[in-house]
């Protein structure tokens, strides 16, 4: 058996009560609830053996017909096959209270946790998952205080809130969404989630620079030509069109989702695993970040927007055919740019980011271009591919790392090798999704793979000047490119214009 070293042990889960807000909605019935079902299935004794959780929504439903939505929604997207004594024990702790948008509903939210936490023998540790519109939240967390549903960080039991991404439509209203918050909570009971930190690869990118000492020396300017970060989704806005036409690929994906990915994987080495000195790494890489300043929005960044075409052979409609979609919008679907970050050890490395729908396919992967070999040896009598090692984050979770070797028989033939590693291959046991890592994460008070108000500002910082600059210039051209392609014509010019090209998915 191969050794394994414990460097931090996962905190234990202590018995709380979960309160999904939004629990009629897409994403409790997609992700949280089946989320949460498999840490009770396997959580192999992580999950807290005494719990409830309680949705939270608008429409009246009867409590029975709730479970009856959720456990088709676990049989339907739960990574586990739904088990009849689990799922028992499970709904028995699974209720619901309808009337989120009346304020006097948050009374009788009041009443209701009070009787789950006496009919299960539960301590009133709380949980406030906000699945709702970002713009809901201000006064939803203004009516949990008003009803007494808030302890002090010092009390006995802990109260603990959740925000889902977007925090804020641009820099002033997250800054505005913030203040809100921490009117009400304090900083170390705030829990900003952004589930791409709970994906394995993500988490594993830690490990693999500090841990590994050939990683970490030839990470920087020195031995790196160029980064690429690309997040490709095949589907496109389908049933989100309400959320999704306010928002554009930036909003959505670019000021949380990538911007998380740039700050873990170019950020400077943390001074321990400790969430303030995580935290503080990642905001000093985003404050390093070089402003798309006046005029660079035309250079420096593509935004584009599918239209009809084809996606795993199925012909799909452009986005301005898609329902609840107005004619006349200017919404974009892709976006593309080139960042760099004006440190010491990045200076002078461009990083490429490109995110999408209906593109040719759904793959999320890091791709760090190592510099060519000289032109001496192997190299003098023609090219040789450069070292490069891409990390994949979602479909199939792993890493591989391009090295040259020599075909076996006379003469020298080099050929490229890739050493490939595959979680689910290399690892005994499930992968656990990214939700059920974050929601242990949650319960037990751990805040290293959650964002800090400081990292959102500064994120949205980033991004605003881009937003401001669509907004002010009509003529920033919005490229359409055909669903199934990798985006418009323009993001293959934004690279190849410094003499690189995309990993081809």
């Amino acid at each position: 058996m191969e050794q394994t070293y414990q460097v931090a042990q996962a905190s234990p889960a202590p018995p709380c009560t979960i309160v999904i807000f939004g629990a009629s909605g897409d994403l409790a019935r997609r992700k949280l609830v089946p989320a949460l079902y498999n840490l009770r299935s396997c959580g192999g004794g992580m999950a807290p053996h005494d719990y409830a959780i309680l949705g939270f929504a608008r429409r009246p439903i009867a409590p029975d017909a709730f479970r009856a939505q959720m456990r088709d929604a676990v049989i339907k997207f739960s990574r586990l096959d739904l088990d009849d004594a689990c799922w028992a024990d499970f709904a028995a702790r699974l209720d619901y209270l309808g009337g989120l948008d009346q304020p006097e509903a948050f009374d009788r939210l009041r009443v209701k946790l009070e009787d789950l936490e006496a009919a299960f023998h539960l301590p009133p540790n709380r949980i406030y998952y906000l699945s709702i519109p970002p713009e809901a939240v201000n006064e939803t967390v203004a009516r949990l205080d008003r009803a007494g549903l808030i302890a002090k960080p010092e009390a006995p039991h802990f109260t603990r809130v959740v925000v889902e991404k977007p925090i804020g439509h641009d820099l002033e209203s997250a800054r505005l969404t913030n203040r809100a918050i921490l009117q009400h909570f304090a900083e170390s009971q705030v829990f900003r989630i952004d589930h791409y930190l709970g994906k394995e690869t993500v988490q594993n990118l830690l490990v693999l620079r500090f841990a590994n000492t050939i990683f970490e020396r030839m990470w920087g300017a020195r031995n790196v030509d160029h980064v690429q970060i690309t997040v490709a989704e095949s589907e496109g806005v389908g049933s989100r069109a309400m959320y999704y036409e306010p928002a554009g690929a930036l909003r959505d994906m670019v000021q949380n989702h990538m911007l998380q990915l740039l700050a873990l994987l170019a950020m400077e080495p943390p001074v321990s695993l400790e969430a303030e000195a995580v935290g503080e790494a990642k905001l000093n890489l985003l404050r390093a970040l070089r402003p798309i300043g006046p005029g660079d929005a035309a250079t420096r960044v593509v935004r584009g927007r599918y239209s009809r075409g084809k996606v795993g052979g199925v012909e799909v409609p452009g986005y301005l055919n898609e329902k609840d979609i107005p004619s006349n919008s200017r919404t974009e679907t892709f976006v593309a740019l080139k960042a760099f970050v004006d440190n010491w050890r990045w200076a002078g490395v461009p990083f490429y980011l490109r995110t999408g729908k209906r593109m040719h396919a759904r793959e999320s992967l890091i791709h760090i271009q190592f510099k060519e070999v000289p032109r001496i040896l192997f190299n003098r009598a023609g090219f040789l591919p450069a070292n490069a090692l891409t990390l994949r984050i979602q479909p199939d979770e792993g890493f591989s790392f391009g090295v040259l070797a020599k075909h076996p028989g006379p003469g020298v033939t080099i050929s490229p090798v890739q050493m490939n590693l595959r979680y689910q291959s290399e690892f005994e046991g499930p992968v656990p999704d990214a939700y059920e890592r974050l929601l242990l994460d949650v319960m037990a008070g751990d805040h290293t793979l959650f964002v800090t108000d400081s990292f959102v500002e500064q994120a949205w910082a980033f991004v605003q000047s881009i937003l401001d600059q669509w907004a002010t210039n009509p003529d920033l051209p919005l490229y359409e490119y055909p669903a199934g392609a990798m985006g418009p014509p323009a993001a293959d010019h934004l690279i190849e214009a410094d003499g690189r090209r995309w990993l081809i998915l």
